[in-house]
């Protein structure tokens, strides 16, 4: 089989893996409802582990981050664009759910999912070839925004007490960091480990194949789903 069938079977995999986990995508464990629903004033512990969780079990997020850090040498430029992320989802996760500002679940995750296509897309130099210049710091930004957009609607959905609302907002959100420096820690690491190899020249290209098909079946999935709704 030649490199060329190898990367269409790994892209064929991805999606096969990726369209049932797909559909949960802005599900919220019945287990965690029934908790936070419980909850009456501050909670910091409690919202600090439920942000770290939805951070590290958010594939899409996590997705995301892994296209923004791929060719990313140096630890200032990974802290630069962690931080604009950082930024932009901590301003609508706050925002949003104080100012009881929701979003349709499946419009905002099909956005999060076209966010991976850019970044993979950017990684292959697809916009370049078609003479495209995007100002990647800012989309990395306005796209943290939609992502954050996304976190505050999952939070929303768990119908959060008003009583210790901001101590428990703020607490998730430091949960939210919490979980995106372990996921990233462990994301830098690999991809370290691996640019050090010759396989990274060969199949850094494969990789970012991978990431815009992640990208298109989670829009694709979230869109079949609006439609249905």
């Amino acid at each position: 089989m030649t490199s060329r069938s190898h990367a269409w079977l790994l892209l064929g995999l991805a999606l096969v893996w990726l369209l049932p986990a797909a559909g949960l995508a802005h599900d919220v464990a019945e287990g965690d409802k029934a908790f936070v629903h419980s909850i009456d004033g501050p909670a910091i512990f409690p919202f600090l582990y439920l942000g770290a969780k939805h951070m590290v079990t958010g594939y899409d997020h996590i997705a995301f981050l892994i296209g923004v850090v791929f060719f990313l040498n140096r630890l200032r430029d990974v802290v630069l664009y962690v931080t604009l992320f950082t930024i932009g989802h901590s301003t609508t996760l706050l925002g949003g759910v104080l100012l009881g500002t929701g979003a349709n679940p499946y419009i905002i995750d099909a956005i999060i999912g076209i966010s991976v296509i850019y970044k993979g897309v950017e990684n292959v130099g697809g916009f370049a070839k078609l003479g495209i210049a995007i100002n990647t710091k800012l989309a990395v930004l306005v796209f943290g925004l939609f992502h954050g957009l996304g976190l505050a609607t999952k939070l929303q959905d768990l119908d959060v007490s008003d009583n210790g609302l901001l101590a428990n907002l703020i607490a998730f959100n430091v949960g939210v960091e919490i979980g995106q420096v372990i996921a990233l820690t462990v994301v830098v690491i690999l991809l370290n480990l691996w640019r050090g190899t010759a396989s990274f020249t060969r199949h850094a290209f494969t990789a970012n194949l991978l990431l815009i098909a992640v990208g298109i079946a989670l829009t694709g999935y979230q869109i079949t789903g609006y439609l249905n709704s």
